[in-house]
């Protein structure tokens, strides 16, 4: 593995500020996955981010398990798969879009953190294999999302919370949005790192280089999402381009602190509060973007791991009991350990910083 690590002295500003053991998990994902792969053909790199997924994965939880099936829409199959804990009656759904620059990934390729996701809430978790680009240009992948929300709408009366990581996040985020005034919509939703259509926020200036994702990174693959003459102002490609932001689910955004998305997720807090809405972002410090892959072995990617599944937990449990109603508007960009157990613990703050 050691032919594609980052020599400490490239490593620049990141070299002290990312911890020894993170910068072991990136020299590792830079080994299987290296710089520069997006330059290959597209089947080559679905093939080695696969190898990279694989030897990264980690066996599932005790009683967890999981179910292949799919959802029928317009003529077409949507792949899903089904994760249950075992002698435990789910109190909510949690609908997973996985990441992967909207290019790469599928049902195996974010198969533990599901697991996981389930045996940590008790929830129900249903993992979409969405359509992927460039064979299937947007809004392949969104209608391929939408389908399955509104099959485990139309299935199932437990609340739903949409949840996505990257290209999921923005799935996840366009899928609330698009149906947000409808009788069954989500009842919250946990983007992780997402990419909502941002261009010039803070953090695509000040990590625009960040290890393992960059801001050409993040071009490329919007241009090979997107249909020749796509506008970038399409809220259903960006959803931070919306011009209405009413009635969206509580949210939960949460970023790494080197990541040019950053600023995607406290502008889409933003966007949200001043609508009126209930929105928290939290950047986790000292970390990057696929952190969730580091889970295991990076402290602090595992303590924020943690905290995603809580909120994820909150929002289920709060939406099954009515707990939302009445709760203040605003939204936290830094919430300690011990402000992870609940609703009422979270500081609240304006839509600005």
């Amino acid at each position: 593995m050691g032919t594609n690590q980052i020599e400490p002295a490239r490593r620049g500003k990141y070299a002290t500020l990312l911890d020894p053991e993170l910068w072991d998990y990136i020299d590792q994902v830079n080994a299987w996955f290296p710089p520069g792969i997006a330059a290959r053909p597209i089947a080559e790199q679905r093939a080695v981010y696969n190898a990279m997924c694989r030897a990264f994965h980690h066996a599932y939880p005790a009683d967890v398990t999981a179910s292949d099936s799919v959802v029928a829409a317009d003529g077409r199959d949507i792949a899903v798969r089904r994760y249950r804990l075992a002698g435990k009656a789910p109190q909510a759904i949690v609908v997973y879009y996985h990441g992967g620059g909207f290019v790469l990934g599928d049902l195996d390729s974010h198969n533990d953190i599901c697991a996981e996701i389930c045996a940590a809430t008790g929830f129900e978790v249903i993992s979409a294999d969405y359509r992927l680009a460039p064979e299937h240009l947007h809004p392949a992948a969104l209608e391929d999302c939408l389908a399955v929300f509104e099959w485990v709408a139309a299935t199932s009366a437990l609340p739903i919370v949409l949840c996505g990581e990257s290209a999921g996040g923005n799935l996840a985020a366009a899928v609330a949005h698009a149906t947000r005034r409808s009788q069954r919509h989500a009842a919250g939703q946990v983007l992780i790192y997402p990419e909502l259509g941002g261009a010039t926020g803070r953090s695509y200036i000040e990590h625009a280089e960040a290890p393992l994702l960059s801001l050409s990174d993040i071009e490329s693959y919007r241009r090979i999402r997107s249909a020749p003459g796509q506008s970038l102002d399409d809220p259903t490609l960006s959803p931070l381009r919306d011009s209405d932001f009413t009635g969206l689910p509580p949210t939960f955004i949460i970023t790494a602190e080197c990541d040019p998305l950053s600023s995607d997720g406290e502008a889409y807090r933003d966007r949200i509060v001043a609508a009126g809405g209930s929105a928290w972002w939290q950047e986790e410090p000292r970390l990057v973007h696929s952190f969730l892959r580091a889970r295991n072995s990076v402290p602090r990617a595992g303590e924020a791991f943690a905290r995603i599944v809580a909120d994820i937990g909150r929002l289920g449990a709060a939406a099954l009991v009515g707990e939302m109603a009445g709760r203040p508007e605003g939204g936290a960009k830094d919430r300690g350990p011990s402000e992870s157990l609940g609703f009422k613990t979270i500081r609240h703050r304006s839509g600005t910083e």
